[in-house]
């Protein structure tokens, strides 16, 4: 069963078991209302009469005196126990009505006594209390009087209300309607998407109408920020294969010369040996940091797994100096009297300006400035070079991947045109603005800045 169907069929179930019992309740409530009100009502009738009847016992034969106070619909009889035996004297206005009493089991009752009769598919309220009669013997006076009427309004009652129970499913089972296709329908719509998506290969989201914030619509905004994780990685990972396959192809063929190479006249020329062992190893190690950087940049902001904490930055810029002139033995210029803590993840702040200062070193043969300052309410990092610079027009695709400013230059130095790629990445990712001003001859300067 479709799940549409099962929420028409479970709601309208629910909803009809509840309109049942609460009408069957209803009618119950009510009927031992009426039937209570009836039964009150004939007792304290009996009670009245009796007041009157005393008066008059004694005066008035007992027979005369009930018929004249006998209801229309009923009868009244006066029961006496004499001896362990029954006795009782009878009031009544018609013979129809004195024959209820042959179906009636005659009885005495020491106290009072009001309950609801069932004679003939007929409903009666029964009656007694005790009296004294005139000569000092106990007995009961008894009404038996009809309450038919009463019950034919609580039949017409029934009747309505099954009607009325009836009448009131349609609108359940069209609201129930309504409430399935209002929950599936955006389900319907997802599942369109993703066969859409299978068929064509396309990625595609849902158009989400409306500004409501319920389940629904917090399920297709997730559906299709997924969609956005899933065609940001699926386009990761294409830029990832046609890059790595592009650029892989000049290391690889350069290895695969020189192998060549050495296997016709490797061992005959000791200069042509030690040459082509050094190109391989050359290319191998460009290859090994280019596969390292092109993964990193294959990772979703999401999956850098940022852990932020407070640094204080004069000592951490200190330190990341010292570590970078003990591992490439050059000169860095410290400049920062900056006291500021900022927050950010320690170890990637490193890696980022690592990238920077590798960049100082291979295009400059100068000192490397690094300083800081705050200004504007925000901290600045400063990594200056004195090298030959980057040019006006190469300058907005510094960014780029692979993008090189000196083809030849960039493959001498090592390079893989991956780094300023892989920084701006870790930057986005943890809030850092670049900002890049260089002179053709002059030198480049590198600024990170910090809200």
């Amino acid at each position: 069963m479709k799940l549409r169907n099962k929420i028409n069929l479970y709601t309208s179930v629910l909803f009809a078991f509840l309109i049942i019992v609460m009408n069957a309740a209803l009618f119950f409530l009510f009927s031992k209302m009426i039937v209570d009100s009836e039964l009150d009502t004939a007792r304290d009738e009996l009670e009245n009469l009796a007041q009157e009847i005393d008066q008059s016992l004694g005066q008035i034969p007992p027979a005369d005196l009930l018929r004249a106070y006998a209801p229309l619909d009923g009868v009244i009889q006066i029961v006496q126990d004499v001896n362990g035996d029954l006795k009782s004297t009878i009031g009544s206005n018609s013979e129809e009505n004195r024959k209820l009493l042959d179906e009636m089991d005659e009885q005495f009752y020491q106290s009072e006594q009001t309950e609801e009769l069932v004679l003939g598919n007929q409903h009666y309220a029964f009656s007694s209390i005790p009296i004294i009669l005139p000569d000092g013997e106990v007995a009961n006076l008894q009404t038996v009087k009809s309450i038919q009427s009463a019950i034919n309004i609580l039949q017409l009652f029934r009747i309505v209300l099954v009607i009325v129970t009836l009448l009131t499913l349609v609108p359940v089972l069209i609201s129930s309607r309504i409430l399935s296709s209002f929950i599936m329908n955006p389900i319907i719509s997802m599942i369109e998407t993703m066969k859409e998506i299978r068929e064509s290969g396309q990625f595609k989201q849902l158009k989400l109408e409306g500004k409501s914030k319920d389940e629904l619509h917090i399920m297709g905004d997730t559906f299709n920020h997924m969609i956005t994780l899933l065609e940001n990685n699926y386009e990761k990972q294409k830029q990832f294969v046609s890059n790595a396959s592009h650029e892989f192809k000049t290391p690889l063929t350069v290895i695969e010369s020189y192998a060549s190479l050495l296997k016709r006249r490797g061992l005959q020329d000791p200069a042509l040996f030690e040459e082509s062992v050094e190109a391989i190893h050359s290319e191998a190690i460009r290859m090994r940091e280019m596969t390292e950087q092109l993964l990193l940049l294959a990772k979703h902001h999401e999956q850098w797994n940022i852990e932020w904490n407070d640094i204080q930055l004069r000592p951490f810029l200190l330190q990341t100096a010292k570590a970078f002139e003990q591992a490439y033995n050059r000169k860095i210029s410290f400049n920062c009297d900056e006291t500021s803590i900022v927050r950010t993840d320690e170890q990637k702040l490193k890696q980022l300006l690592f990238i920077f200062l590798d960049n100082a070193r291979k295009y400059s043969d100068d000192d490397i400035i690094l300083s800081c300052e705050k200004k504007n309410q925000k901290v600045l990092i400063h990594i200056q070079d004195f090298g030959s610079g980057i040019g006006e027009k190469d300058l907005p695709r510094v960014f780029e991947r692979f993008y090189r400013v000196d083809e030849a230059r960039t493959r001498q130095n090592g390079g893989t045109g991956l780094g300023l790629s892989l920084a701006k990445e870790m930057a986005d990712v943890m809030g850092i603005q670049l900002e890049l001003k260089s002179e053709k001859g002059a030198g480049t300067t590198v600024t990170l800045m910090f809200n």
